[in-house]
C-alpha cells in the first residue's frame, strides 16, 4: 500500500459538490485553450497573441491551479472532457480506484489499479453499464465495477 491518501466512498461523495464546480471550470479552460491555441500561434508573430493570447494564458492559469488543487487532495483527473476522476481507496486489503464521472449523482463504480481497457462491466453484475457513455480516449474505456451495496 502506498503512503498516499486513501478515500472511503463516503469521503469521496462528500467532495463531489466542490468537484463538480472544479471539473466544469477545468472543462471550460481546456476548451478555451484548444480554441485560442491555434489563433494565438498564428497571431503571436505579429502582436503577441492579442486578446486570444490573454484568454489563452488565463485558461492556462485556471487549469494549473485546479489541477494542482486536485493533486494536493489526492484526486486523480483521468479525462478532463468527460470529467472522469479516480479516488485512491482500499477494498478487501488491496488498493483500488473509486471512479466517478461528472453528471453522476454519487461514486458508484470502482476498478483495479491495473485495470485493462475493455467494455466496463457493472459492479452489480457481469453485464455492461446500464447507460451509455462517450467512448473517447483511453480513460473512458477503463474496466469499471458497480458497488453492490451502499457506501460504508
Amino acid at each position: 500500500m502506498s503512503a498516499r491518501r486513501l478515500f472511503t466512498r463516503a469521503e469521496a461523495n462528500e467532495r463531489l459538490d466542490g468537484l463538480r464546480a472544479t471539473l466544469e471550470r477545468i472543462r471550460r479552460a481546456r476548451h478555451a485553450l484548444l480554441e485560442a491555441g491555434t489563433r494565438v500561434k498564428s497571431a503571436a508573430a505579429g502582436d503577441g497573441g492579442g486578446l486570444d493570447g490573454a484568454a489563452y494564458w488565463e485558461a492556462t492559469r485556471t487549469l494549473r491551479g485546479d489541477l494542482e488543487a486536485l493533486s494536493e487532495e489526492g484526486i486523480i483527473l483521468r479525462d478532463a472532457q468527460s470529467g472522469t476522476v479516480d479516488f485512491p481507496a482500499e477494498r478487501e486489503g488491496r488498493e483500488i480506484y473509486l471512479c466517478w464521472r461528472l453528471g453522476e449523482k454519487a461514486v458508484g463504480y470502482w476498478h483495479e489499479v491495473d485495470a485493462v481497457l475493455g467494455s466496463p462491466p457493472t459492479l452489480t453484475g457481469p453485464g455492461p453499464r446500464s447507460r451509455a457513455r462517450p467512448r473517447r480516449g483511453v480513460e473512458s474505456q477503463r474496466c469499471h465495477r458497480r458497488f453492490a451495496s451502499p457506501p460504508p
